[in-house]
């Protein structure tokens, strides 16, 4: 049976993957929004599409360039969770 030291050691090093993989999304999604958004402001353009459309284009791209390391690192605590060690 796990100490209670083992299973907040468990939890805080899980908190700190899902930071570490979501992070490289969340950031791309913040910039490119930024990005969009002073498109937007200089030029005065509103457009619903316009707003939307680069950020979902990026997030897909990041997720696809950075998909398999992140696959890799959850598979490869959730096999050590798993298993005991």
């Amino acid at each position: 049976m796990p100490s209670a030291t083992h299973l907040v050691a468990t939890a805080q090093e899980a908190l700190m993957l899902a930071v570490a993989a979501s992070l490289p999304v969340v950031g791309v999604a913040a910039l490119a929004g930024l990005l969009v958004a002073l498109f937007q402001a200089t030029t005065q353009v509103q457009d619903f599409t316009l707003a939307h459309l680069p950020r979902v284009v990026v997030v897909a791209i990041v997720l696809a360039w950075t998909g398999p390391w992140m696959g890799t690192q959850i598979a490869t605590f959730a096999s050590r969770v798993f298993s005991g060690g």
